[in-house]
């Protein structure tokens, strides 16, 4: 007689698990830390805790629904909804406000030319995973001028 150990089901969806993925959803193609996603849940009504968000957030990366990277060593990660189809933030560069936090995503011609130029004169191939540029956004220039 063979002894059948039960299947262990596939993990299970929780409505805390599900919000947050709509909530992600609800981004588009934003970037947030984790610390966003905890301020957005922090209402009573939510019930939503930061461990169950970081929590949630990692088991979303590893279902590949969801993101996730560091743009520089010591600063917070940040997660990006991808969607069905999407491939994620992987063709263009980044600029981050240093004042904000803002994360501008840059599709530009310009930029396109100076990777191709690197790599046909310079053999260099750049990481668009990991290319930011530091800076300040136009909303904080304004502010500062104001």
């Amino acid at each position: 007689m063979k002894i059948m150990k039960p299947k262990r089901p596939n993990r299970y969806t929780t409505s805390q698990g599900k919000q947050i993925l709509d909530y992600m959803a609800s981004l588009g193609d934003q970037h947030v830390t984790a610390q966003q996603v905890v301020r957005h849940f922090e209402t009573p009504a939510a019930g939503i805790g930061q461990t169950t968000v970081y929590r949630h957030l990692e088991r979303l990366v590893a279902e590949g629904k969801v993101r996730k990277y560091v743009l520089s060593e010591g600063s917070s990660a940040c997660y990006q909804y991808l969607g069905k189809n999407s491939q994620g933030c992987q063709e263009h560069f980044h600029l981050k406000c240093e004042h904000c936090g803002t994360l501008i995503h840059v599709d530009c011609t310009l930029l396109d030319k100076m990777s191709g130029h690197l790599l046909a004169e310079h053999d260099f191939q750049v990481n668009l995973l990991k290319t930011t540029l530091y800076g300040t956004c136009g909303t904080c220039l304004a502010a500062a001028k104001a």
